[in-house]
């Protein structure tokens, strides 16, 4: 009886598979390691929002569509065929990329797909389209999003909307480490000069500034580890399953 009342819980809203879960955040916030770590506890989809722009990028590269191109890459967002599906054996994603049905997840951080990301995720006409498709692989629930601006724009009538946030000094620390561990020489200041010019860029932005949503819970993830900020987000679940 107790295994029943929790799948028709997790199950959510209006017989959807469970919560649609938004996270937001700064750069280095851990939006993306707290999300994919949610999504594998409690068995839903997880998508960190710009692989779909990788994915997109990556399907321009193929079809030679060049990316200072925008109305052709216009045209390939709103007929491409991106989704999620269950991860390859051995992931540590929840969920695959899937374009086309082909798993494309390996190739998202390709250099050849992080070198023009950025100049294709520009295109307004690309951010529409992506935003329809962002939203139509959220509604059938069951599905943590994390991003920039998922509880503001994206998912702004999601379930739960958490906003994870840091010091500027302890988010430059966490960027600095990864890329230490990754080979890359890169000074602590460097990294702490990049962070702050990507602030300030995405809290001026025109359009969707970095912000928490009204109705966000703001999670102060400073002498945390990463368990315990999973843990303190699997507690916000559960009172929204309750």
């Amino acid at each position: 009886m107790g295994e029943a009342r929790t799948e028709t819980r997790r199950r959510g809203r209006a017989g959807r598979k469970g919560l649609v879960i938004a996270i937001d955040g700064p750069s280095a916030a851990g939006k993306t390691s707290v999300g994919r770590e949610v999504a594998r506890r409690l068995g839903y989809a997880f998508l960190d929002t710009g692989n779909i722009y990788r994915a997109l990028t990556w399907l321009a590269l193929r079809r030679g569509v060049p990316p200072d191109d925008e109305g052709a890459l216009a045209a390939l967002a709103r007929e491409a065929r991106i989704g999620l599906g269950p991860a390859a054996p051995g992931s540590p994603e929840p969920s695959a990329i899937l374009v086309d049905g082909e798993d494309v997840t390996p190739h998202l951080r390709a250099p050849e797909v992080e070198a023009v990301v950025s100049q294709v995720s520009k295109v307004p006409a690309v951010r529409q389209a992506l935003l329809r498709m962002q939203r139509r692989l959220a509604s059938a629930g069951g599905i943590v999003m994390a991003g920039r601006d998922i509880g503001t724009v994206v998912l702004p009538h999601a379930d739960l909307k958490v906003y994870l946030d840091a010091s500027p000094g302890e988010r430059a620390r966490r960027r600095y480490l990864e890329a230490a561990a990754q080979g890359q020489g890169v000074s602590l200041e460097q990294v702490a000069r990049d962070l702050a010019r990507r602030d300030e860029t995405d809290s001026r932005r025109e359009a969707a500034p970095l912000r928490p949503a009204e109705d966000a819970v703001i999670v102060q993830t400073d002498g945390l580890t990463l368990a315990q900020v999973v843990a303190r987000v699997l507690e916000l679940v559960n009172a929204r399953l309750a």
